[in-house]
């Protein structure tokens, strides 16, 4: 999921429980601007921060995996707004269909999380 300075919902994709989100960054950020992108620890990849830079040419704040041979600098300071997206998260959960997943089929999920999310902008 993407989201806003406010913390409130962009864009997202649906994927299933058990993929990992990393492969899913660079479209979600293709064709969207920015000036910083901030992500946790699971999106540090040269791909993603290389996409960030040149594509989108904002600043990657994504603290370097503790594995990195040569760790990048980040802005320790931004990094605290990355609560933003645990937030959205959280408000989305308020609603019980979306938390328990009681839709199975992709669509009926995808469908209650926009009108999850424009609630969300409504409020």
């Amino acid at each position: 999921m993407l989201c806003d300075a406010l913390g409130m919902p962009i864009k997202f994709i649906v994927t299933e429980g058990q993929a990992n989100d990393m492969p899913q960054a660079i479209p979600l950020l293709t064709d969207e601007t920015a000036e910083y992108v901030i992500a946790d620890k699971g999106y540090d990849a040269d791909s993603i921060v290389n996409h960030v830079t040149q594509n989108m040419s904002a600043v990657a704040v994504i603290p370097p995996k503790s594995n990195r041979l040569i760790p990048r600098s980040y802005d320790k300071y931004l990094y605290k707004e990355r609560n933003l997206i645990e937030r959205l998260f959280n408000k989305l959960k308020n609603f019980r269909k979306i938390a328990t997943r009681f839709e199975k089929i992709k669509t009926n999920f995808e469908a209650l999380i926009y009108l999850a999310c424009t609630f969300l902008w409504l409020i």
